[in-house]
């Protein structure tokens, strides 16, 4: 087991104390015996994700296969919920999200080489939830996501990086990427998520002019990710906490 592995693996329980101890604090218990409370049926939620991603991809030149990646970091995500009852709601918001995936491949002289692709995108997800709406409930629905940082890195077969850059708004990647989602949301806070894309990651109409890439022959240009199709899928463990309003009253006292 290399470094990696054992990062993931204390990161999830340390992610699941930290969903239990940030939920209790929103969890109201101080309730008088004397007074009665009325839930708002709208409110907020909000927290962070852990993305694990990797891709549905397939490239001309290798066979090589996708790498699980990892992203602990930027990921927010807040909403405006609507209960219409015990069992049934509707959320929608925006989200804060830093989707990629890692791959190896043979470029067209059948040297080997690793590539890390990742963009910051503004998500813009919509679901229903089913279940119990203040407790443990599923939820599904589709995301509209905006990419608007590209980061791209380049290894050699021994792990040394050979290339990076980065871009705004880069035409590299396809300009509004969705997909479809679905979740369990626990008791105390803990969320887990499963999200797809059906959107192609990667624009293969992009068009550069160089004489040196290891994605396409030399020329003066050349399309480096023509035939390189990626659609992003990841699972993530987000620790989800909700501020309801609630209306206290006491009840008519009795003669």
């Amino acid at each position: 087991m290399n470094l990696k592995f054992y990062q993931l693996l204390l990161a999830v329980p340390i992610l699941m104390m930290t969903a239990f101890s940030l939920s209790a604090q929103f969890d109201d218990d101080d309730d008088d015996d004397d007074w009665y409370r009325e839930e708002s049926k709208f409110y907020w939620s909000g927290g962070g994700e852990m993305i694990f991603s990797w891709s549905n991809t397939s490239h001309p030149t290798s066979t090589d296969g996708v790498v699980l990646r990892w992203a602990p970091v930027f990921n927010f995500q807040g909403f405006a919920n609507y209960d219409f009852g015990k069992a049934f709601g509707i959320m929608g918001g925006l989200a804060l999200r830093n989707v990629g995936y890692i791959y190896d491949f043979n470029d067209v002289d059948g040297q080997q080489f690793k590539k890390k692709f990742r963009t910051y995108n503004v998500g813009i997800p919509l679901a229903v939830k089913i279940g119990n709406v203040n407790g443990f409930h599923v939820y599904g629905g589709y995301t509209f996501d905006f990419p608007f940082h590209y980061k791209e890195k380049t290894f050699d077969s021994d792990g040394s990086k050979i290339d990076k850059f980065t871009s705004w708004f880069s035409d590299r990647v396809e300009p509004v990427q969705h997909g479809f989602f679905a979740g369990i949301q626990f008791k105390e806070g803990l969320n887990v998520k499963f999200q797809y894309y059906l959107t192609e990651f990667h624009n293969q109409d992009f068009t550069i002019t160089t004489d040196d890439d290891q994605f396409a022959p030399s020329g003066n240009f050349a399309e480096p990710y023509k035939g390189l199709e990626s659609s992003i899928l990841y699972i993530s463990v987000t620790t989800m906490v909700s501020k309801k309003n609630y209306k206290y009253y006491k009840p008519p006292r009795k003669r």
